[in-house]
């Protein structure tokens, strides 16, 4: 299974919800409610007492998990490589390549990708990360890209220091958990302070906290302003103990020598995080990251534009940009994008790259490369047009953030200053007696039809190791009204080049599969003479059929005694809905369990009324009724068969569950 990968701090508050001190008794309890930095001692010592080989590697997994999720690679390295000597398995070995990965340790990293594809049984599963492993040790032994020379900044502290943006006077505005966030209480997963705002004045490298009311005990960060600093975005993560907190973008207006109290966008959805927003020059245009489910993977970037009745529905960057990864953190420097990408050939997590619009359509991204991007995530590329330029060999100066390990903190702002290139070595003589051809464009897209690869071949519940090719598979491509089926090899491959401003649609099938689609679209995607060639990948995934077995419906969780369809419950349902709509032919049961605990007629009535109000859901998303029926097992069938005063509150949450099978 392909990972990407948001391991800075910066962008770790942004997700999961606030967790306040509580009485820890052990590393697994520590680890299992993300306070990490607590976690990591409880672990080590855990794992000396350790009296069999099997506790010992799950501990040491979760210690390299810790570090990992504290931003501390080398110590990551060592335990997940011990975990999986301790016999840990896969999960150990994925982890330990990735961190080598993020060290720049690009040839250990290749062994162990290599060696990771032939133990789950699939060396498509890791083909990208070995290829950009290849390609970041290439660049740096080139040295060509030498364009830029990068510095700390002064103002640099232990605490985690991301996401500058200009301000008034010679000043910038970031993101940091510094002592003197507010909020009484610690965000365990760091063990440090809560994020806020902060100013730096760039003169004397003072710092001090953003005014009031920007700042709050929740988490703030990311922020942009309009040019004349009228108006100020950035981004609020809220809720309260018992829901996730959800990360929104926030507008605050200067009304004389103050800001007025924040406000939520208008077009801000409930259950999305919003990321790191970026005005245009002109003050009509906003960019920034979200995790919509309507989009083509992970995080993607939006545009919205400014209207007389306020901010316009975004829209989606096109797919040059946005891939089934991560792209996050964009800034806007007249005509030119910076944005960070963990998908995009790149040389660590995440890489900056930087787009040009030209007639409304967007080039290729570029690799900003070393030294700007590095094995650690690299983000938020700043351009200070205020910066005086003295020498003329400099184009621009600004400063950029990532997590390398040479940082003070576990985040870190950079300087850069970007010099003018070589001049490029004289063409060779050009042959007047011919005429020069014109330059061919082309776009080609390589789609790849796979299927799971479970730790248990005939458990649908069991682990996903990674994805193979699925040979046979029969691909029905859809363009114009037109459709076109192809059958793919033992490679998974089928191929197709694609035309100008054309939206393209693929549904995979095979027998004994679940049928599956993917759209892909060139709107929007400019031609680039430096990039005349360009290469597409989708993937489909296609879930083998299991009859008469219960499938676990993730997040599916209902309020104290009620039945009610929870928002959160939502998207899993309507995921559901799109797999009965792409498989017309299949009727399934709806099932809710309850755990142990509660008397027998309650529990049954309970997850009787649960089970309907999810089939309810579907009929009301457009499913025939006569395709589902529900059933309530009450605490009959658990899945964890445990002693019910004995069982431990993951095993009641796991017996807790809303499934579903294929019964025709």
């Amino acid at each position: 299974m392909q990972k990407y990968f948001l391991f800075s701090l910066s962008l770790l508050f942004l997700v999961g919800s606030c967790t306040y001190v509580q009485k820890i008794k052990d590393g697994t309890t520590a680890f299992e409610r993300k306070q990490y930095k607590r976690a990591i001692p409880m672990l080590k010592s855990e794992f000396k007492r350790a009296k069999s080989k099997v506790d010992q590697g799950k501990l040491a997994f979760l210690a390299g998990e810790s570090y990992k999720l504290t931003n501390q690679s080398d110590e990551a390295i060592e335990w997940y490589l011990t975990a999986y000597d301790y016999s840990y398995g896969t999960d150990a070995l994925e982890e330990y390549a990735y961190a080598l990965k993020r060290t720049q340790q690009y040839e250990e990293a290749i062994r162990a990708f290599k060696d990771l594809g032939n133990e789950i049984g699939s060396p498509y599963e890791y083909k990208r990360e070995i290829r950009n492993c290849e390609i970041a040790m290439k660049w740096l032994t080139e040295g060509a890209y030498d364009e830029y020379t990068v510095g700390k900044v002064r103002f640099n502290n232990r605490a985690a220091d991301f996401s500058p943006t200009i301000y008034l006077g010679n000043a910038l505005v970031f993101s940091s958990d510094r002592d003197e966030s507010m909020g009484e209480e610690e965000y365990n997963w760091t063990g440090k302070d809560f994020m806020d705002l902060f100013i730096v004045d760039l003169n004397t490298n003072d710092v001090t906290p953003f005014e009031s009311p920007i700042n709050t005990v929740h988490n703030e960060g990311s922020a942009t302003f309009t040019r004349d600093f009228s108006e100020m975005y950035f981004i609020r993560c809220f809720g309260d103990e018992d829901n996730q907190a959800f990360c929104k973008i926030m507008v605050s207006k200067k009304d004389g020598n103050s800001w007025t109290v924040p406000q939520v966008l208008d077009f801000i959805e409930p259950e999305v995080n919003y990321k790191s927003p970026a005005i245009s020059d002109d003050g009509n245009t906003l960019y920034f990251a979200a995790n919509h489910p309507d989009g083509w993977g992970g995080y993607d970037i939006y545009e919205s534009q400014r209207t007389p009745a306020g901010w316009d529905i975004p829209k989606l960057l096109p797919r040059n940009i946005n891939t089934i990864g991560n792209e996050v953190f964009p800034t806007i420097e007249a005509d030119t994008l910076y944005f960070s990408s963990d998908f995009h050939a790149g040389m660590g997590g995440l890489d900056i790259f930087r787009v040009y619009k030209r007639d409304k359509e967007w080039s290729s991204p570029f690799n900003l490369k070393a030294p700007i991007n590095s094995g650690a995530d690299d983000f938020n590329y700043l351009v200070d047009y205020r910066a005086p330029i003295v020498n003329p060999k400099v184009i621009h100066k600004g400063y950029f953030t990532s997590s390398r390990d040479e940082g003070s903190g576990l985040d870190d702002i950079y300087s850069f200053e970007r010099l003018v290139p070589p001049p490029p070595p004289p063409p060779p003589p050009k042959d007047t007696t011919k005429e020069e051809p014109p330059v061919v464009y082309s776009m080609t897209l390589n789609g790849y039809v796979l299927e799971k690869i479970y730790e248990d071949p005939t458990n649908p519940n069991s682990r996903v190791l990674g994805r193979k090719p699925l040979e046979g598979a029969a691909v029905q491509i859809m363009v114009n009204g037109k459709s076109e089926t192809v059958t793919v090899g033992s490679n998974g491959l089928f191929e197709i080049k694609l035309k100008e401003e054309t939206d393209y649609a693929f549904f995979a099938s095979n027998e004994g599969y679940l049928t599956n689609d993917e759209q892909f679209s060139t709107k929007g995607i400019a031609k680039d003479p430096k990039d005349p060639d360009q290469y597409f990948e989708v993937e489909v995934v296609l879930d083998k059929i299991f009859k008469d077995q219960e499938i676990v419906l993730d997040n599916i969780y209902y309020e104290f005694d009620k039945a009610f369809i929870r928002s959160d419950a939502k998207p899993a349902l309507n995921e559901l809905a799109d797999l009965l709509n792409q498989n017309p032919s299949i009727r399934i049961e709806l099932a809710s369990h309850t755990d142990c605990r509660g008397k027998t007629n309650y529990n049954q009535n309970l997850s009787a009324r649960r089970a309907q109000s999810a089939v309810d859901y579907l009929v009301s998303a457009g499913i025939e009724s006569s395709r589902l029926t529900s059933r309530g097992y009450g605490a009959s069938s658990p899945a964890v068969d445990c002693l019910c005063a004995r069982c431990t509150e993951a095993e009641h949450q796991a017996n807790r569950r809303t499934t579903f099978k294929i019964v025709d």
